[in-house]
């Protein structure tokens, strides 16, 4: 057996890395449980969530796994609200819906800053020095205003990174990150309620062309409210006796009693 092949396989022998959490990555799990006071994350999750592609540290993980199963997670519950709200209307495009309000621009600028992700989120724009400083010297002529303080600060701390060159996007991915930790490491049960009233209600922009359309706000708010409001416990499930036919249809992937929905719903 010749010497490189001895290698070779001496390297599947080897038991595989552990994902290097770094010294400070108990303030990842910090901020989140912060955010999210219910939850308990590990700090190596937290770190992974938190950690972009961009990032110089993103060779020991980062979260575009997350993010993919995020904005899967993040459909399927939009979708099966819009179904269960419009299930009698056919003029509704729900490929068009689902781009309109959870685009990854939007979730970044209207739901990122609510949760303070500009603050901790490692990342690096991927534009060079030179444009970097050429927006700095034309940041404090602009009109146009950050989404609030969270935004402030990573505009702060990469200066001149706007839209076009990625801010909204990179903040627009940690939620999504965010989404499919949580769908990961709680549960279904949880992301649904994280969905129902942590995003949705902030995605609703009225009188704006983009986010969910005006027809289906008042049953976003009720779903919200039914499920603990915007700062509600996201460990605590209601009874399935205590919900309508239609939310049983839009809870249907989470559902942890399956005879008591067949039996509500014959």
């Amino acid at each position: 057996m010749s010497r490189i092949f001895r290698r070779s396989l001496s390297s599947f022998k080897r038991a595989p890395q552990p994902f290097p959490i770094a010294e400070d990555s108990a303030q990842f799990a910090a901020h989140l449980n912060n955010v999210f006071p219910s939850l308990h994350f590990p700090p190596e999750l937290a770190q992974r969530i938190l950690t972009h592609g961009s990032h110089k540290a993103a060779v020991h993980g980062h979260n575009g796994r997350l993010s993919f199963v995020g904005r899967r997670v993040l459909e399927s519950y939009y979708l099966l609200f819009l179904h269960s709200v419009a299930r009698n209307q056919n003029q509704h495009d729900y490929e068009y819906l689902s781009s309109r309000a959870l685009n990854t621009y939007l979730l970044g600028e209207h739901v990122a800053p609510r949760w303070s992700l500009g603050r901790i989120l490692r990342w690096a724009p991927t534009v060079s020095q030179d444009v970097l400083l050429a927006h700095k010297n034309v940041k404090k002529s602009s009109a146009k205003q950050p989404a609030d303080a969270e935004l402030e600060n990573a505009l702060t701390g990469n200066p001149g990174i706007v839209r076009s060159v990625g801010l909204y996007k990179v903040m627009g991915d940690a939620v999504q990150s965010v989404m499919g930790g949580v769908y990961h490491q709680f549960g279904g049960s949880v992301a649904h309620r994280l969905f129902h009233t942590r995003i949705l209600p902030h995605i609703l922009l009225p009188d704006k062309a983009e986010g969910v359309p005006v027809e289906f706000h008042h049953q976003a708010l009720a779903i919200c409210e039914r499920m603990g409001g915007v700062d509600g416990n996201l460990l605590v499930q209601e009874p399935a006796s205590n919900r309508g036919l239609s939310e049983l249809e839009i809870e249907a992937v989470e559902t942890v009693q399956p005879k008591r929905v067949a039996a509500a719903s014959a």
